[in-house]
């Protein structure tokens, strides 16, 4: 299927590892051109020479903390400097720590929210505006499925995960007449570089060893597994590409049905 990918220009953050970095070669694999932005900018040099071989020359890596705001408007400015106008964002970026409650600090709130919420609001603000003058665009958050089940060690994520999926519905509603979509995925446990981190509180909160803390993980999961990062990207490409033209507004859960609810 010909997803009509080909040439646009795709801004994606948290581009330089795990879920970020698979989008960015499954885009670049359709054709188009991605720009990269990360907080390491030695983990972009890493990543683009990983993505090379599918065309150095449309590839742009910028690096930049997305806490701040006007990092991300610089960020922004130089994509579209180096690529165009950015035709699709999909934000992987900011990871809120996860820590058993027990450990939690008014502090670790707070750095939750930054490193997760803001991170992805710094990028969508100015991005969505521009998108609305020009009557298109498409935006994908990947945020967690922590914001619909909440869990003991990522009360913090969780809470900006869940306002995460709410400004997605709503910008999809108050964006939609001007052309543009907005989606949310919502990924259970993945095979990413964070994992280990996961696994780690989560053996602290059971008083159990890391290697039990993934057997009890996997067996709560009906596929018998974790999703790999390049199946969540594929997601992506879906809802970024025009045949998902009529989905918006939408929080999709990719969890192996570890959590079947309707809502």
């Amino acid at each position: 299927m010909d997803l009509h990918l080909r040439d646009q220009h795709i801004l994606i953050t948290g581009g330089s590892k795990g879920i970020g970095l698979a989008c960015a070669e499954a885009f670049l694999q359709e054709g188009a051109r991605v720009t990269l932005v990360s907080r390491d900018a030695g983990n972009l040099a890493r990543a683009r020479e990983r993505l090379a071989a599918h065309g150095a020359h449309r590839i742009h890596t910028h690096a930049a903390d997305l806490r701040d705001a006007n990092a991300a408007q610089a960020a922004l400015d130089a994509a579209e400097a180096a690529m165009g106008a950015v035709d699709v964002l999909v934000n992987s970026a900011g990871a809120a720590k996860r820590t058993p409650a027990p450990e939690l600090t008014p502090q670790a709130w707070q750095d939750a929210m930054q490193a997760k919420y803001f991170s992805y609001i710094h990028m969508i603000d100015p991005t969505i505006k521009r998108m609305a003058q020009r009557g298109r665009g498409n935006i994908v958050n990947v945020v967690g499925n922590g914001g619909k089940v909440a869990s003991p060690i990522h009360l913090p994520g969780g809470a900006a995960n869940a306002a995460l999926m709410l400004a997605s519905a709503g910008l999809a509603a108050a964006y939609g007449p001007q052309g543009i979509r907005v989606n949310a995925i919502n990924p259970g446990a993945t095979r990413t570089e964070r994992l280990q981190e996961g696994l780690s509180a989560d053996a602290r909160a059971q008083g159990i060893g890391t290697d039990e803390a993934m057997q009890r993980a996997v067996a709560r999961i009906p596929l018998g597994r974790m999703a790999e990062p390049e199946e969540i990207a594929r997601a992506v490409l879906f809802l970024a590409s025009d045949a998902a033209s009529y989905v918006t507004g939408v929080c999709m859960t990719m969890d192996g049905a570890a959590s079947p609810i309707v809502v």
